[in-house]
């Protein structure tokens, strides 16, 4: 078990993620309580790279509901069909939204949100049990580069589901 993370900050994000990886598969090894791996994670990725918010929603019925996060409070629901999380949800990709505001139906759950990335948690079946949800104060400031990272991390998350 590890206790703090190792990633050297004047590392550019590609290479950041590269090293967060295998210590992020340390960290969740063997655990199978999903809302603790969850937390290490959130905790891992916010630590890492100073995002404004970083947390998972999870699938509740017809709703997402808040589950462990790093950042300031958050939405306690979102809803189907509406905002960037829902889109990811129901379409089961990763969305890269470079301007919130320009999201049709985005819910703003703080004002200092600009950009979003939203990674979809997935079970063996394919069936979408969660998301991943990274905001920024910046515009456009997510890229293929978290696309990649991101996900490679959530498979990791998987991997102990």
């Amino acid at each position: 078990m590890h206790s703090e993370l190792h990633v050297d900050q004047g590392l550019d994000r590609e290479a950041r993620y590269a090293t967060l990886l295998p210590q992020v598969k340390a960290l969740l090894d063997g655990e199978t309580n999903t809302v603790a791996n969850m937390a290490n994670l959130s905790a891992a990725v916010f630590a890492t790279f100073g995002f404004h918010w970083v947390g998972f929603y999870l699938v509740d019925g017809e709703t997402l509901v808040l589950g462990p996060f790093q950042g300031p409070i958050a939405c306690t629901r979102l809803f189907r069909g509406k905002g960037v999380c829902a889109a990811a949800w129901e379409s089961g990709k990763t969305l890269i939204v470079d301007d919130v505001d320009a999201f049709p139906g985005h819910v703003a759950c703080s004002s200092l949100s600009r950009s979003e990335i939203v990674v979809p948690v997935k079970n063996a079946n394919g069936e979408v049990l969660a998301v991943l949800d990274v905001d920024s104060v910046e515009l456009a400031d997510f890229s293929d580069v978290d696309r990649a990272g991101l996900e490679a991390l959530v498979a990791v998350l998987e991997d102990q589901l």
